[in-house]
């Protein structure tokens, strides 16, 4: 029911052509009226020299199988439609903006070789899988600050992400959805449909709260990775102090922003899960902002080949005029 309420044409006034189809179709009857018209007035022995070989035998006319011929070729260079299919260039310009905290307590190496490179480390495994798709990066800490724009060369990405540190941030502080928001704006201002990876040791409680409001009001997929281990993990001397991974709050992050949340492992499971997650949330984007209708006229197609076959055998013309 539903495929019938969608039926319409893409290219409707490509229909005005049945009006030169049906002039046509008329202009070859009346020419087949007239020559029967002729076998009463001329003798038949000399009405044959005149005229094509008769086709008595044939039930199918070739008046008839050019109307057809006319008719289903004008339908299906209209365009009959009721489905969508999904744009072949949504994925191109599908885009991931990575927002990665970047402050002391990232340097702690709970997880080797510090929570800081390992999250650069898997960044660089999960574009890898990404080849070819749009990706942006951005650092925050006590403020947000866009590191590269969108760009499709992961290696530009791995770059700048090694040489993040939190010495080269202008303030001190974990202003996650200060990054989020900056994350939203780039993809809005870009104008491609995007997902959010929000990448982080912890989330602060009071930054919950606006953290969920500002993903509320962009309204954009966004991915929670958490990077940190444990209290079981033993943290080796000498490193960064920071607390252990408090996953209650990071569900609640994950809750906040409507996502996901993925942890570190040593192992690519993370890796993959994150890049199933982002590929789920950029197919249910592209549904809403990238599908088109399908031209369905192809399948008419077949039926133009077999009728125009006949127009090759010997004798089978159609006159007019």
């Amino acid at each position: 029911m539903e495929s019938v309420l969608n039926f319409h044409f893409l290219r409707p006034w490509l229909l005005s052509l049945f009006i030169p189809a049906a002039i046509l179709f008329w202009l070859a009857l009346r020419s087949h009226k007239e020559s029967k018209t002729m076998q009463s007035l001329i003798a038949p022995h000399l009405l044959k020299h005149l005229l094509f070989e008769k086709r008595t035998h044939e039930k199918v006319r070739p008046v008839y199988q050019l109307a057809l011929f006319l008719g289903v070729g004008t339908l299906a260079l209209s365009g009959p439609t009721w489905k969508k299919e999904p744009s072949p260039f949504a994925q191109d310009n599908s885009g991931l903006v990575i927002v990665l905290k970047v402050t002391p307590s990232m340097l702690a190496q709970d997880i080797q070789p510090s929570r800081l490179e390992r999250a650069t480390q898997k960044v660089n495994d999960l574009l890898n899988q990404r080849l070819g798709a749009k990706t942006a990066l951005v650092a925050y800490g006590g403020s947000a600050h866009l590191v590269i724009p969108f760009t499709v060369d992961p290696h530009v990405i791995d770059l700048f992400s090694q040489a993040l540190h939190p010495d080269v941030m202008p303030q001190p502080g974990d202003k996650v959805a200060e990054g989020v928001q900056l994350a939203a704006s780039l993809i809005r201002k870009s104008s491609v449909s995007g997902s959010i990876l929000l990448i982080a040791d912890q989330v602060a409680e009071d930054q919950l709260l606006e953290l969920k409001q500002v993903t509320q009001d962009e309204n954009i997929p966004v991915h929670l990775y958490g990077v940190a281990a444990g209290q079981e993990v033993v943290v080796p001397p000498g490193s960064q102090p920071a607390p252990p991974l408090d996953k209650a709050i990071m569900q609640q992050a994950a809750n906040a922003v409507g996502g996901k949340l993925t942890l570190v492992s040593p192992d690519d499971l993370d890796v993959q899960q994150l890049s199933a997650q982002i590929e789920t949330s950029l197919s249910n984007v592209e549904q809403d902002q990238g599908d088109r209708w399908q031209d369905m006229g192809y399948w008419l197609l077949p039926v133009i080949c077999i009728t125009a076959l006949f127009f090759f055998r010997r004798g089978w013309v159609v006159e007019y005029g």
